[in-house]
C-alpha cells in the first residue's frame, strides 16, 4: 500500500541521514534486506550508488521490474556479507535484521547467524564508516541479543530511538561505527514533557549481563525465570502471574 511505501521511504531517508555521509562525493552503500528497492531509490536520488541484498527472489524480481539503479544480490545475510574488505562507505537496512533472530531451520542458531552477519559486515565496511539498521525488535531480549553480537564483532555505537514516547511513531535505529567511534546521534522527538532529553541507550564492549555465550539467560536470573514460566504457560500448566518481584532476591534480614 502507498502508506507502507511512504513509511519505508521516510525510514530510508532517516537511515541515510544517520550515516552522516560526506557531502562532496558519491558513496557506495550496502542495503541489507533491500526488498523491491524502495530505499535504493532514495539512495540513488541522493546521488549515491548501492548494492542490495535480499533473501527473497520474488522481491528482487520486483526490483528488477522497477528498473532500480542498484546492483542486486540474492543471498541470506545470516551466511555473511560476501564482499571484499572496505568495499562500502556505509550500510543501511530497513526492517530486516530482526529476522535473523528467528531460527527457521533446525540448524539455525540466531546468535551465530547474527555474529556471522555483523563480523563480515564489519570487514566489508570502510574504516570510519557507519551502518544504520532500522529494526522492529519483538522484545528487549531480542534487542540485547542483536546489539551484543554487533559489539562482539567489533562495532561501537548503540540504539537511536526516534519518538520514544509515541506508540505509533517510535522507531529503533541501531547506529554502528567501524573503527573510530563517533558520538551517537540524537533520536528525534526524544525531549520529555519537561524539556529534558531522555538518555540514549549506550552500548559498550562489556558482555551483556543476562546472557551467557550461547545467548541463553544465566540460570535463575529474572529473564531465565520468565522464559521458563512462559514455556510452562505454553504447555498449558498453571503458572503464577509475573510481578515486579519475580526473580528478585530477598534481603538477607528475612
Amino acid at each position: 500500500s502507498s502508506r507502507v511505501v511512504e513509511i519505508q521511504s521516510q525510514m530510508s531517508e532517516r537511515a541515510v541521514e544517520l550515516l552522516g555521509l560526506p557531502e562532496d562525493r558519491p558513496c557506495l552503500l550496502l542495503d541489507v534486506g533491500c526488498g523491491s528497492g524502495l530505499s535504493g531509490d532514495y539512495i540513488s536520488e541522493e546521488g549515491h550508488y548501492w548494492i542490495g541484498m535480499d533473501i527473497s527472489s520474488a522481491m528482487l524480481d520486483v526490483a528488477v521490474e522497477r528498473e532500480v539503479e542498484g546492483d542486486l544480490l540474492l543471498a541470506d545475510v545470516g551466511h555473511g556479507i560476501p564482499f571484499r574488505p572496505g568495499t562500502f562507505d556505509g550500510c543501511i537496512s530497513i526492517s530486516a535484521v530482526q529476522w535473523l533472530c528467528n531460527a527457521d531451520k533446525k540448524s539455525h542458531s540466531p546468535p551465530k547467524r547474527l555474529y556471522r552477519f555483523f563480523s563480515t559486515l564489519y570487514t566489508a565496511l570502510a574504516r570510519g564508516s557507519r551502518a544504520v539498521l532500522q529494526l522492529y525488535p519483538e522484545n528487549s531480549e531480542q534487542l540485547e541479543l542483536i546489539t551484543a553480537q554487533a559489539m562482539r564483532a567489533g562495532f561501537t555505537g548503540g540504539m537511536v530511538v526516534d519518538y520514544p514516547n509515541s506508540a505509533k511513531a517510535k522507531k529503533f535505529f541501531l547506529c554502528l561505527f567501524v573503527g573510530a567511534s563517533g558520538t551517537l546521534p540524537k533520536g528525534l522527538g526524544a525531549e520529555c514533557a519537561d524539556g529534558e532529553e531522555t538518555h540514549q541507550a549506550k552500548f559498550t564492549n562489556e558482555r551483556t549481563r543476562f546472557r551467557n555465550a550461547k545467548g541463553k539467560p544465566v540460570k535463575k536470573c529474572r529473564d531465565w525465570i520468565l522464559e521458563k514460566k512462559e514455556r510452562r504457560r505454553r504447555q498449558g500448566k498453571e503458572v503464577r502471574a509475573d510481578t515486579k518481584y519475580t526473580g528478585r532476591k530477598r534481603r538477607p534480614r528475612f
